[in-house]
């Protein structure tokens, strides 16, 4: 009778299993899941690169000689891409001359694609149908001939993008509602186009919006209103159609499908693992011990715990000779620096840990250390803290924007290392101290130096040109620097100003940005809760008034509640009064200043432009530049004396080395 029941039982299982195969196998029939056919990624490239027209030869590393990406890192042998576990997961074909078509259905076999930037190239007609592309979380097409109305329909089911950029093209018509309900989309920018009519509503919940250059605009966050037959005209467009709610309807029931697929796949695989060995879930349960095991532990456990006794301004190791085990966990977890940088030579992060390193400072981001190699030069280590909300991908795409920058006034970022809890990032070590300390340090700090006229001047247009070169390279930040202030302004033997803490807004946590970055105090955050596209241009005219009057702008740190309190406000209150004071208002320690006034005043006016409150008067970044480099060291007697002052300044110099 036993016997029987389980032989019965058995029969039972087994029809089971047929059955529920039987069900699988029905339910894949509606789904059509491409297996055969499909192109390899180097297939992929060399197929898109012949859409695409050019001159020369930008494509000269895509060849079937190498395959695009490295399996052992995250560096491509081919250029213009970026790789994640030897998969492509973006493309950058900025300013490449391309013209011709961007054929997306070609691009549909990466299916690692993440990121696509076709900025600053030369195509035109109608945006590419996005949605060809649906797991696309970055859309770069700006400084295009992109043109005409944009489809919302080619937006559709993009629930992952989180960046769009469209800026200085030519698309005319309304706003589509729907990129404002895009789930994830954060950072948008369409400046500079022919936009018309009122902004959806659904905007609002965009945290990086961008629609200056849109004359036709309308409606908040703008301050221009809409007439009453706009507003009508976009209740009309923005009602649901029947065609975008059946085409929901198929797609939900499309996704209900998989879902039902996918979880009778589990239930078969956990029914036959449970049958082949049914003790397992005592197995799975943990160890004998009742403890964790070695790898369930944290893989670096405190290999950054010693970087808290820095910050008391000791030299020490970044790594001590005990924390040799972590290190190899941490190797073994492909916790590794990644370089943005080719010509430099690379080291790991072991190295760097182990370096000996000096705190160079505590900012608002974390602490900055000088580390000095065994082998190689002398790199800056800045750890950032309040970095923890965003994702390791989006972190990786930024940093890789980051890198491609190149400029004599920008610090480079060479290397990052990411950890979900705090980043490091590498730059290049610069000897000498910063703005902040030769304009507030004492005559120790700065090596009994003084700023002189001259180099007060070289100075703002350096800083200047570094922000417009950043507003020019990363047209989709609101604030491309963010964080603009004296001790962010590196200076190197000959007084270049190197700008530090740039382009950190997207990877910063929103708390922390709106409580510490100098772009989210200027005044338009007062009046409408958001910064403008001119808030580093309202920093480099606070930067401008402090260079020049020698006085620190105390309302940069928050405690100011008054207008009184802005450096701004007093320059102003100066120059209001008696012009026989006016001189009253430069730094006295200054130097070169003998009939060099006039250009002193001008620059200072030009700082004073620059903190505009009222953000329609104030300039743009590309005006303000223009009137800087205006400025001189004004006529033959002035620039003799400046050249004389510049001669006992650097006798002076020599002596003190």
């Amino acid at each position: 009778m036993a016997q029987t029941t389980q032989k019965n039982y058995k029969n039972k299982n087994k029809n089971n299993k047929h059955v529920l195969l039987l069900f699988i196998m029905s339910t894949l029939a509606f789904v059509t899941i491409p297996s055969e056919g499909k192109l390899s990624e180097t297939d992929v490239l060399l197929k898109f690169r012949q859409s695409l027209k050019f001159d020369g030869d930008p494509f000269s590393s895509w060849n079937t000689s190498t395959p695009p990406c490295k399996d052992e890192n995250n560096v491509p042998n081919w250029k213009n891409i970026f790789c994640e576990h030897g998969k492509i997961m973006g493309l950058n074909l900025e300013n490449l001359g391309l013209s011709g078509t961007i054929d997306l259905d070609i691009l549909k076999d990466l299916t690692n694609l993440r990121s696509i930037s076709v900025g600053d190239n030369k195509f035109e007609g109608s945006l590419p149908t996005l949605n060809k592309l649906p797991l696309l979380k970055s859309a770069y097409f700006s400084k295009n001939k992109f043109s005409g109305p944009i489809d919302g329909k080619i937006f559709e089911g993009m629930n992952n993008l989180k960046k769009l950029d469209l800026s200085d093209n030519q698309f005319t018509g309304q706003l589509p509602p729907i990129i404002g309900e895009l789930p994830k989309l954060k950072d948008l920018n369409i400046r500079n186009n022919k936009f018309e009519g009122p902004i959806p509503p659904s905007y609002s919940k965009l945290t990086f919006p961008s629609f200056y250059g849109n004359d036709g605009l309308c409606g908040p966050p703008l301050s221009k209103s809409c007439s009453e037959e706009e507003q009508k005209k976009q209740e009309s467009s923005s009602s649901p159609s029947s065609s975008s709610s059946s085409s929901s309807s198929w797609k939900i029931a499309l996704i209900v499908v998989v879902v039902i697929v996918v979880i009778g796949i589990v239930v078969f695989i956990l029914i036959n693992r449970r049958k082949k060995n049914p003790q397992q879930e005592v197995v799975l349960g943990g160890s004998s011990s009742g403890s964790p095991t070695t790898q369930d532990q944290k893989l670096i456990p405190s290999s950054h715990d010693h970087l808290n006794k820095m910050e008391q301004g000791q030299v020490a190791a970044l790594s001590s000779p005990d924390r040799s085990s972590d290190v190899k966990r941490a190797e073994v977890a492909g916790q590794k620096l990644l370089f943005l940088k080719d010509d430099i030579e690379k080291f790991d992060l072991p190295d760097l840990l182990k370096a000996s390193a000096e705190v160079l400072g505590s900012g608002v981001f974390g602490s900055t250390y000088k580390a000095a190699l065994s082998t190689g030069p002398i790199m800056v280590v800045k750890r950032f803290r309040h970095m923890n909300k965003i994702g390791k991908e989006d972190f990786h795409e930024h940093m890789r924007r980051l890198g491609r920058l190149s400029h004599k006034n920008l610090l480079p970022v060479l290397a990052f290392y990411y950890r979900k809890e705090e980043k490091l990032l590498v730059f290049e070590y610069v000897n000498n101290v910063s703005l902040a300390v030769y304009l507030h340090g004492n005559s120790k700090s700065r090596g009994n130096q003084i700023l002189d006229w001259p180099t007060r001047l070289k100075i703002v247009k350096g800083v200047s040109k570094g922000i417009l070169y950043l507003y020019n390279e990363l047209p989709s930040l609101t604030a491309p620097h963010g964080h603009l202030k004296s001790s962010n302004v590196l200076l190197t033997e000959t007084f270049e100003p190197v700008l530090t803490d740039y382009a950190l807004l997207p990877v910063v946590n929103i708390e922390h940005a709106h409580e510490h970055m100098i772009s989210y105090k200027a005044p338009e955050l007062k009046q409408s809760g958001k910064i403008n596209r001119k808030a580093d241009v309202w920093t480099l005219g606070m930067l401008i008034l402090e260079i020049l009057t020698g006085k620190f702008p105390s309302n940069l740190l928050g405690k100011g509640t008054q207008d009184t309190d802005d450096l701004a406000f007093w320059v102003n209150s100066i120059l209001g009064e008696d012009s026989s004071e006016e001189k009253e208002v430069f730094d006295k320690e200054m130097k070169g200043t003998k009939d060099c006034e006039s250009e002193m005043m001008k620059l200072l006016k030009i700082g004073l432009s620059c903190c505009e409150v009222d953000v329609e008067k104030r300039w743009d970044i590309k005006e303000a530049v223009e009137r800087i480099d205006e400025v001189k060291e004004k006529g033959d007697f002035c620039s003799t004396v400046v050249a004389a002052a510049a001669t006992t300044e650097a006798d002076n110099m020599h002596t003190s080395r």
